[in-house]
């Protein structure tokens, strides 16, 4: 599967695709500026068996967990181990509470959404319909000019992961941006709309607008999700269940 997609340039928003290209001089956990790539990147194809991931019960909670205690924050740490403060940073933090490394994936001259985008394809699947659970990755595309070309050629730029899915569809994603770890919504059914008729947003702004570029938004630069982790037990939710007090009698 190759993908060509038809997007001017725009001023930066969330301009995250960070980290030395794999290979010979692999990305490391140090923030680094991304060299942009002198040719045009496209979004790679999916080949190859699947090798799933070997992790315990309860995953999917521990890396929503990790995720969650990382808003509001700007410098991405976990467990006392520190990586880049960008989105690549926030999903390996996120997954490295399972003791995943989302890099090793990557090939030469690869940016770190690509390199993660080739380990989901390796051990997990990426899909663009249906429902996401808490704990899957999201990708997006030409969420800046990463090579500074002024044309639609840079392939995957951003990613986040699935925080929750409200009743009506929309997706709470949890990400790094320029002023630190977020959430934004995210709405496929109505990809181009940034609230409904309540006032209700429905999809937040991922690209500002620029020489000839429009502002766009999450569901408009959305590629794919991509699930690595099994759907077992209780998965985590952002609404608490109301408890009773500790004082209460427990319920039959």
């Amino acid at each position: 599967m190759r993908l060509v997609f038809t997007l001017a340039s725009g001023a930066l928003l969330c301009a995250c695709a960070t980290g030395r290209p794999l290979g010979a001089n692999r990305i490391d956990d140090g923030y680094r500026p991304f060299a942009a790539a002198p040719a045009p990147v496209l979004v790679p194809g999916v080949t190859g068996d699947v090798v799933p991931l070997q992790v315990g019960p309860g995953s999917r909670d521990r890396v929503v967990e990790a995720a969650r205690g990382l808003v509001g924050n700007r410098r991405v740490e976990v467990g006392g181990k520190r990586f880049g403060d960008d989105c690549t940073g926030l999903v390996r933090a996120a997954y490295s509470s399972l003791g995943v490394d989302l890099m090793t994936a990557g090939e030469p001259q690869d940016n770190g959404v690509t390199a993660i985008w080739r380990f989901t394809a390796k051990h997990g699947r990426l899909y663009d319909g249906g429902r996401p659970v808490a704990g899957d990755l999201v990708f997006f595309r030409e969420t800046y000019d990463l090579n500074r070309d002024g044309a639609v050629n840079d392939g995957l730029t951003h990613i986040g992961l699935v925080d929750d899915v409200e009743p009506d569809g929309t997706v709470l994603v949890i990400h790094r941006v320029a002023r630190g770890v977020v959430r934004y919504r995210m709405n496929l059914t109505n990809p181009s709309l940034a609230r409904d008729g309540a006032g209700k947003v429905l999809n937040d702004g991922l690209r500002l607008p620029g020489a000839g570029s429009a502002r766009k938004l999450t569901g408009e630069l959305f590629v794919s999700f991509g699930t690595l982790l099994s759907n077992d037990g209780r998965l985590a939710t952002r609404v608490t269940a109301l408890r009773a007090p500790s004082s209460s009698p427990a319920q039959p």
